[in-house]
């Protein structure tokens, strides 16, 4: 794995602060922020553009942003990212804060909508930790509980036509032990704070998102008129 050389390269280090950079919330200087987690084939992406559709939240992906970096021409983590990826490990953290940081900021800016969904994030506890003590807390964690098997056969499937170096067997394995590992710790941290949404994923697209939506009604989040 090569270096990764942060403290060389402070334009993606995550900056040094006392606060968060927001509060949580809608209004100037806020933000609010759910983070969406679930293994990988679990079908975050999909209920992601339903919220998008019917709640007015602006959806980051960090595999998306990531992924956008490395074929960023000019990038200085390209190539490190690229091979985090096709490894099925987590990227340094300081690169995925900052990378999320710009993009909220960045729509913020220039939209004024201050609701984001942040899908695959954090993956791990220390990314958690940083991103609420240097961007904001979270409102709620929304987990997608789905069974190891259905969500391979989902990315197998997916493989055929996505074109992803990690829609293939080899990685699939190795993001499903990556997220039991990392990321299911960080899911119990939060649901012993009382801020998980745990949504069971193993039926269809519709009938998940209807548990989406109660879920969201229980959390005092409301469909946006349109």
């Amino acid at each position: 794995m090569p270096p990764t050389n942060l403290k060389d390269n402070p334009a993606l280090q995550a900056p040094k602060r006392n606060k968060p950079l927001f509060t949580p919330g809608t209004a100037q200087n806020q933000a609010l922020v759910i983070f969406v987690l679930g293994g990988p084939g679990a079908g975050k992406g999909t209920q992601c553009a339903n919220i998008v559709r019917d709640y007015g939240f602006k959806h980051l992906s960090a595999g998306d942003l990531l992924r956008e970096e490395q074929d960023r021409q000019g990038s200085e983590f390209g190539d490190m990212i690229k091979d985090y990826i096709k490894e099925g490990q987590i990227v340094p953290m300081e690169v995925t804060v900052q990378l999320l940081e710009n993009a909220m900021t960045h729509e913020i800016e220039t939209s004024g909508n201050r609701r984001f969904l942040i899908d695959g994030f954090p993956r791990k506890m220390d990314q958690a930790v940083a991103f609420e003590e240097k961007v904001v807390p979270s409102k709620f964690t929304l987990f997608f509980d789905c069974p190891e098997e259905t969500m391979r056969e989902r990315l197998l499937n997916r493989g055929k036509t996505s074109g992803r170096a990690d829609d293939n067997e080899e990685s699939i394995k190795k993001r499903f032990r990556t997220f039991v590992e990392t990321s299911m710790p960080v899911v119990e941290m939060f649901e012993g704070e009382g801020r998980v949404v745990r949504i069971s994923a193993t039926q269809g697209p519709e009938e998940v998102y209807e548990g989406v939506k109660k879920g969201f009604a229980e959390r005092g989040l409301e469909m946006v008129e349109k």
